[in-house]
């Protein structure tokens, strides 16, 4: 399965709710959160929460005893480790925090089943207070996208990963994601791609009201079961197309070299495709 790569956002996608929020609301931030939320960029937010829980005195451990309580559904965890097993190429594209991000996986023990992860680089300075970078220093080199916040321009991020597997052949593209910064990536696949947008969320409501400008078929979920179902099922229909394909090819190729020995009149009957999966 090493033609299918299946990208991820992380908040309310991977994990049920928001991982920022969680840490603003665990931790008692939200006062503050609502206060500045709108008046400065989105990692600026939370670098100033950082900066805030720092100053009460609360460690990078702590924040990450927090995180490991967010809700993540088990049939989630399931169908990541699902894929993974079936040698599909796993990736996470996210505008949280990587601190966040690593700690919520390797806690759930899925953290290797990712070959890269794009999200907004942490670090824990040398006074124990953990610092937040934007993915696109939107200051110095704007992204210059319109549907996407200054820090991160999703849509780019996905055509650098088209890029970097083309050189390996064809590749399937799937993208999951729930919100409206999920929509530049959706823009960017192609035909035979798939994308995967929560119910009745911005990114679902998004495609639903301009359809025609996604070219990829959209199969919406909306909890962990229905995204493990719909994933799987999808990965497999791709699995049994291709191994149809190889084995007509290989039929074929036998047929050709054994002509002399078909009898007059046989003929080479080619293998069914698979049914589409309904949206």
């Amino acid at each position: 399965m090493v033609g299918i790569v299946v990208v991820f956002d992380f908040d309310r996608t991977i994990i049920d709710g928001d991982s920022n929020k969680w840490v603003v609301t665990e931790m008692g931030l939200t006062e503050l959160f609502q206060k500045v939320r709108h008046t400065i960029p989105w990692d600026s937010v939370m670098s100033r929460m950082m900066e805030e829980l720092h100053t009460k005195g609360k460690t990078a451990d702590e924040i990450a005893e927090c995180l490991k309580r967010a809700p993540l559904h088990p049939r989630i965890t399931a169908a990541i480790k699902s894929a993974h097993a079936l040698g599909c190429d796993l990736r996470i594209l996210s505008n949280g925090l990587q601190f966040f991000v690593e700690t919520i996986l390797k806690h759930h023990g899925i953290l290797g089943c990712f070959s890269e992860i794009n999200t907004n680089p942490t670090f824990v300075d040398e006074e124990g207070r953990l610092t937040i970078l934007p993915y696109h220093d939107f200051t110095s080199s704007p992204h210059g996208c319109n549907l996407c916040r200054s820090n991160m321009c999703k849509g780019l991020v996905i055509e650098r990963i088209q890029a970097s597997t083309s050189d390996n052949g064809k590749k399937r593209f799937f993208y999951l994601g729930d919100g409206n910064g999920d929509f530049c990536p959706s823009l960017k696949l192609k035909e035979g791609d798939h994308v995967m947008p929560r119910m009745n969320f911005p990114l679902w409501k998004r495609i639903c009201s301009s359809p025609t400008v996604i070219k990829a078929e959209v199969h919406a979920w909306s909890d962990g079961e229905e995204l493990e179902r719909v994933l799987l099922h999808l990965i497999n229909t791709i699995s049994v197309e291709e191994n149809n394909i190889d084995i007509s090819s290989t039929s074929q190729l036998n047929s050709s070299d054994c002509n002399s020995q078909t009898s007059p009149g046989s003929t080479n009957e080619a293998f069914p495709h698979t049914l589409p999966v309904p949206h």
